[in-house]
């Protein structure tokens, strides 16, 4: 399958947003060991959660996350502390992901794991039971979610657990995130420098809406930067950043009643939502009301000779900046992407390989670093962007439309992962989307 993509009538319009993915599979895990009902979390509806709500439902031991790294790490940890045995497993891609880390820092708790292929990659057998706790450290230069998956077991340790991150943070946001969320569902923690403390406790039982996703929010402020256009974001709630403000607000959401009801206006801060800073310095405005926030394009501001960013707590947000700036001519030095290369693809080859066929040669000054100063290359007509099982490369990538006469998407269906609504928002928005299943042309 692939889709012909032409952006010949775009106009503004109101997009209403998935469910924050990130959100909602941390609320599913914290949920399941409240013992709450499935129905007290209303989720985001795409491919990731599906995984999740599957797994945590069924009774079979053999369970597949196939390519939702998140559902992997996450349930893993679950896993450990619920009794039965079950093997877990994925995709190819899913099993040359490691997971060693994770499985290293749960056997120091008391987890009985055992690897069913290759040392330190999935799939693997897990003995469920009591999990002691303890003291354990952890590297936090690999992925924040291995450290969320087992703070989020923590409270039920039986000597709760005090962890240590050592090495640079990537992702700190999101460890945040899981953290927030624990408060949320009644947890305390006690979290210094890089030491984070739980005691043995137990979540409560709440329901759940999920807010509006930053995430998918970014692919429409690639497209807005690209042709000016105004769009209303629905869904979007922006957090208040500032921690010291928001720990008093934390204080009075952990004594209020046990059927709190966590909405779209008070849930946990969302790492993405920086994108709306990162096209700040591009000339994107964003204004917020109750429902979600306006984006527009300041066509009298003056953008950075070349743009100098920090990714290193955002690096899913690398592919909608990155093309956004090849396509308007923008140059960038984009640091902090050492993860990328472990994510659904390896996105530093990936981008590098479709940027080319754009006509960009995109530089690696050092690993974990994206630049383009304004090399060229001859364009690769008709351009077709391989999509790699990677939601994020067909996103970031169909905005290119806008440029050129036309792009092909191969594999377009892999949006199903975060925002399986994405091409037909493209179509409310005015891009004309054809598809081609098995060599026949029909139209969104």
């Amino acid at each position: 399958m692939k889709y012909r993509i032409t952006a010949p009538h775009t106009h503004s319009c109101n997009i209403h947003l998935p469910a924050s993915k990130s959100i909602s599979n941390r609320a599913l895990i914290i949920n399941a060991l409240a013992g709450g009902s499935r129905n007290d979390v209303r989720p985001a509806l795409c491919d990731d959660t599906a995984v999740m709500l599957e797994a945590l439902s069924t009774d079979n031991p053999l369970i597949d996350v196939r390519n939702a790294g998140t559902a992997m790490r996450f349930l893993t940890a679950y896993f450990c502390c619920v009794p039965g045995v079950r093997v877990i497993t994925g995709s190819p891609r899913m099993q040359q992901r490691p997971i060693g880390i994770l499985v290293d820092a749960l056997r120091a708790v008391g987890a009985k794991i055992t690897y069913e292929g290759k040392e330190g990659y999935p799939p693997l057998r897990i003995e469920g039971g009591t999990l002691r706790g303890g003291k354990i450290t952890m590297q936090g230069d690999v992925s924040s979610q291995f450290i969320s998956a087992i703070l989020m077991v923590a409270p039920y340790m039986t000597q709760g657990l005090q962890l240590t991150i050592t090495g640079e943070i990537l992702s700190q946001p999101y460890i945040d995130m899981t953290i927030d969320m624990m408060q949320n569902y009644g947890i305390r923690t006690d979290c210094k420098d890089r030491t984070i403390i739980i005691v043995p406790s137990r979540y409560r039982k709440m329901r759940c809406e999920v807010c509006g996703d930053w995430s998918a929010a970014s692919y429409w402020y690639e497209i807005s930067y690209l042709n000016g256009l105004a769009y209303y974001l629905n869904g979007l709630s922006y957090i208040n950043t500032n921690q010291e403000n928001r720990s008093s607000d934390t204080n009075v959401q952990r004594d209020i009643s046990a059927d709190y009801f966590i909405s779209p206006s008070n849930n946990p801060i969302q790492g993405d939502q920086k994108v709306a800073d990162y096209y700040k310095l591009l000339g994107i405005k964003t204004t917020y009301d109750a429902q979600g926030a306006t984006i527009t394009l300041d066509i009298k501001h003056l953008p950075p000779q070349c743009l100098r960013l920090d990714m290193r707590d955002t690096p899913d947000l690398a592919q909608t900046i990155i093309i956004g700036c090849l396509l308007k001519g923008q140059h960038f030095l984009i640091e902090g992407l050492n993860n990328l290369r472990i994510k659904e693809c390896d996105r530093i080859d990936a981008l590098q390989r479709e940027a080319r066929k754009l006509g960009f040669i995109l530089s690696q000054p050092h690993e974990g670093c994206l630049a383009w100063t304004g090399e060229r290359c001859e364009i690769e007509y008709p351009i077709t962007i391989e999509t790699y099982n990677d939601h994020r490369m067909a996103m970031a990538f169909a905005p290119a439309a806008l440029v050129y006469d036309e792009i092909f998407i191969n594999d377009p269906q892999v949006v199903d992962k975060s925002y399986p609504g994405y091409w037909n928002d493209l179509a409310d928005a005015g891009f004309v989307i054809t598809r081609y299943p098995d060599g026949k042309e029909t139209s969104i």
